[in-house]
């Protein structure tokens, strides 16, 4: 399973994004061609399984920037043989995925953050053996599963632990962030120790509400501030229960900022980051709050 994983980002590295995309597909890391477990045949014991964890970090995509506005694919083991001397650290970002996994979003996602000089570590969630579909992207449907919030939060916090322990990893300049499904886990992970804290969070496509009590609402400690960015008319998030935005969960005391798209196109948009506008929105917040080169 390790070889086979991480020859989706050898792939990237040598063929680019297209390639890597077609990689994580065929590898069943995309909602089209996971083998999904049926959500009846999860356990609890399943979401916290040390080995189904790992597997999710032996299976990231790994993105290392190379100087101002460049970035290339790369992998742990290239990076530990060539700064594993620790001649060289890196602001990190743990990247989180949607429920539709791995696709050409996430690589784009990725890439920008990489291009204004983060080592982007992206967890691929669904290299766990068992995996219960969460969504429907065809329909803009989810909560399909409802554990799927807590099973990824269990992969958030290993990969926020882990990349700590690598000496090319700048432990006190870490952000989490993600989109959708990533973006609730970024809203809702909680850190169960020092380890597993970070300098500032990124909420993309998510509106802190929802009829589960354990998706509502923001986790961060005071000390992490959040970015939360959000269409007032997102597809996604239409109904009663889920309509709305993050503003009266976030602390703006500590710098923490959510921001409603009201009007123009990206008003109903579920992906922003596309847009160069929201893209200078999230770095300018990310520069204030983790030391960016």
């Amino acid at each position: 399973m390790y070889r086979t994983l991480r020859s989706v980002t050898i792939a990237a590295a040598l063929f680019g994004a297209a390639a890597a995309q077609a990689q994580t597909q065929s590898k069943g890391l995309h909602n089209t061609t996971k083998q999904f477990t049926a959500a009846s045949e999860m356990a609890l014991s399943d979401l916290s399984d040390p080995q189904e964890i790992k597997r999710t970090w032996d299976a990231a995509l790994v993105r290392v920037p190379t100087g101002p506005g460049s970035s290339k694919w790369s992998n742990f083991d290239e990076l530990q043989a060539q700064y594993g001397d620790g001649s060289r650290t890196f602001p990190t970002a743990i990247y989180m995925h949607g429920c539709s996994g791995i696709w050409p979003g996430t690589l784009r996602r990725i890439e920008i953050l990489a291009n204004n000089g983060f080592l982007v570590i992206a967890p691929a969630s669904m290299a766990r053996q068992k995996y219960a579909r969460s969504c429907n992207t065809a329909t803009s449907e989810g909560g399909l599963y409802r554990d799927v919030l807590r099973m990824r939060q269990f992969d958030a916090g290993y990969a926020i632990e882990n990349a700590k322990t690598l000496s090319f990893v700048d432990a006190g300049n870490m952000a989490l962030i993600g989109l959708s499904e990533g973006g609730i886990v970024a809203a809702t992970f909680e850190p169960r120790s020092e380890r597993q804290k970070v300098a500032a969070r990124v909420i993309e496509g998510w509106t802190c509400n929802a009829g589960w009590y354990e998706y509502d609402g923001v986790n961060a400690p005071e000390d992490e501030p959040v970015l939360s960015l959000v269409g007032e008319q997102d597809p996604w998030f239409q109904d009663i229960w889920t309509k709305g935005d993050c503003t009266d969960a976030l602390h703006p005391s500590n710098g923490s900022l959510s921001v409603v798209y009201r009007s123009g196109k990206l008003a109903s948009r579920h992906e922003l980051m596309e847009n160069p506008r929201v893209q200078e929105q999230t770095l300018s917040f990310l520069r204030q709050h983790v030391d960016l080169p």
